[in-house]
């Protein structure tokens, strides 16, 4: 049997779908008047954000890493995915598509694990591993999905499937 070139790149390719599809699932669950509702008010030392802005966070994070591999653009996209901008449930949705397709066009660039040990420079124009960028970029948006899922949580008691 012919092991595959990629099975690291799959792995971390699964991991970046669930990330995209609990996002979708949240924000499709998630009233319009509660997307960009806060907990409480911020004190300014400690930003309180809401549901929405953790998903677009989330994607924000995944979109910035392939903006970088495959442009070399490293903007900080919360700068212009606002939630002014993005005022519905359905334009968040659109946002979270523009961004699946980003990261597909930079999954589509791996040919086996060993384009993993490349190094490229980060936004801080440091040098680092895809393979480290990677895990970094995921660790990230699955941080501000899970506040993301938390914030959910105090709005409402209906539970969100896990993929």
């Amino acid at each position: 049997m012919l092991l595959s070139m990629k099975n690291f790149i799959d792995t971390l390719e699964k991991q970046f779908i669930k990330v995209h599809v609990n996002s979708c699932v949240l924000i499709e669950r998630t009233p319009q008047e509660k997307l960009y509702w806060q907990t409480r008010e911020s004190s300014g030392a400690f930003p309180v954000y809401s549901c929405g802005e953790l998903v677009l966070r989330s994607a924000g994070a995944v979109e910035q890493t392939f903006g970088g591999i495959t442009c070399k653009l490293w903007d900080d996209p919360f700068e212009w995915a606002l939630p002014e901008m993005l005022s519905t449930n359905k334009k968040i949705i659109e946002y979270l598509s523009e961004v699946e397709e980003t990261r597909k066009r930079g999954f589509a660039l791996f040919k086996s694990d060993d384009d993993l040990k490349k190094e490229i420079p980060n936004v801080a124009g440091e040098l680092q591993t895809l393979h480290y960028l990677l895990i970094k970029t995921l660790s990230r948006a699955s941080h501000y999905q899970g506040r993301a899922f938390a914030t959910f949580r105090m709005f409402s008691d209906e539970s969100l499937p896990r993929i």
